[in-house]
């Protein structure tokens, strides 16, 4: 299942994409960290930075919601 982490600042997000690989080896390569983008937003100032995995087991939720929670982010299933 895919999760989204999302985070205000890119360097959280990327931070959490690192751990993730180092926690997580067996993933398939390293998380997509990107921009939020919103159709028809000229602005993307206030875009959220989304850390994008594939393939993680819900049995490890917990240890990623925290982590994501210490970097004031939250995490969606999609």
């Amino acid at each position: 299942m895919r999760q989204l982490l999302v985070f205000s600042e890119r360097d959280d997000a990327e931070e959490v994409a690192e751990t993730l690989v180092e926690w997580f080896p067996r993933l398939g390569g390293v998380p997509a960290v990107v921009r939020e983008t919103l159709a028809g937003e000229d602005d993307a100032e206030d875009a959220q930075w989304l850390v994008v995995v594939e393939g993680l087991g819900e049995e490890h939720l917990p240890r990623v919601d925290a982590l994501v929670e210490e970097r004031e982010g939250w995490r969606e299933s999609g």
